[in-house]
């Protein structure tokens, strides 16, 4: 879908209505798919997901805007590189889950995830780490006001 956008408007602001860029989304599914490799290590040392202590002192909204500005000066070039990077990551790790640890909880003790199966956290009802189609109607819209 990020190919359909003129390269010249990666890094315009309005995606959704919003300010947001092409780019500030890349960075934001990025930073997603990091938490999600975050919590896979702090779950397997037997510790609870460092996210969910960040969600619970600044929310979602506010760790979201704050994630965007962090990678704000972040060439778009880069930007892509990191994330096709940090996504490849991600997918080799899933991998190489076993069935019975996808299906498992993430870890005792952990009571954001309390529950819930690895898997269903990681992944939803999509699959593993699903979270981009939320942003696919924004995109598709923002793609036809800047088509390539």
């Amino acid at each position: 879908m990020l190919a359909s956008i003129d390269p010249s408007a990666f890094e315009t602001g309005g995606l959704g209505g919003g300010t947001w860029s092409p780019k500030d989304l890349v960075g934001h599914l990025e930073t997603w798919e990091e938490n999600a490799l975050d919590s896979l290590d702090a779950w397997d040392r037997g510790e609870p997901a460092p996210i969910a202590a960040q969600l619970q002192a600044l929310g979602t909204d506010a760790f979201n805007r704050r994630e965007v500005e962090r990678k704000a000066a972040t060439p778009s070039d880069a930007m892509r590189t990191s994330a096709a990077a940090t996504h490849a990551r991600m997918l080799e790790r899933f991998a190489a889950l076993t069935d019975e640890r996808w299906s498992s909880a993430p870890v005792a003790g952990d009571d954001s995830t309390v529950g819930a199966s690895l898997g269903g956290t990681l992944g939803g009802e999509l699959g593993p780490f699903r979270h981009d189609p939320d942003h696919w109607p924004d995109l598709e819209a923002f793609a036809a006001e800047h088509p390539a």
